[in-house]
């Protein structure tokens, strides 16, 4: 396998006229798992704007999710909480903005997923790391974080209460 005939990327090539072993793709034709219709899931947008709503049901499973990939890509910096107190903060770096100010609790779900997905300020993008289904996710989580820091007795459901006192 070692020997036999094949292009190494951006080498020339002897068999095509321009000289190139990169080839451009066919027109009309789209890579596997490239096809990124939907505007909302993969931009995050409705109308050019920050999406309002999330592209699919949030539920238990979503919510799971989130929080695990949360727990791996953000806590690190944003803290387990939310609050901008992350690992990296004890290590001598900037510490993030807490996702508890009103400035961020009232912004549309679809900036989070366009921070994410393409960084802000001293944070990286994730897109490369962060399928867009877990980015998602994660907004979601997000946003349960914030409900929770503002949350009252009485936004407990009454036949949960004592499980809390």
């Amino acid at each position: 396998m070692h020997d036999q005939p094949k292009y190494i990327p951006l080498r020339g090539s002897t068999f095509f006229a321009d000289g190139r072993s990169a080839r451009t793709p066919v027109a009309g034709t789209v890579a596997r798992n490239e096809l990124h219709e939907d505007t909302l899931l993969y931009d995050g947008k409705v109308d050019g704007a920050d999406a309002t709503v999330f592209p699919f049901a949030v539920d238990e499973k979503v919510m799971a999710r989130g929080q695990e990939r949360y727990d791996i890509f953000c806590s690190p910096c944003h803290g387990r909480t939310g609050a901008g107190d992350g690992m990296i903060v004890s290590r001598g770096y900037r510490p993030p903005p807490s996702l508890h100010v009103d400035r961020l609790r009232l912004v549309p779900v679809g900036h989070f997923f366009d921070v994410i997905t393409n960084g802000f300020g001293a944070m990286p993008d994730y897109a490369a790391q962060i399928r867009a289904e877990d980015r998602w996710a994660i907004v979601a989580y997000i946003r349960a974080l914030q409900l929770s820091e503002q949350a009252t007795m009485e936004d407990v459901p009454a036949d949960q209460r004592g499980a809390l006192q």
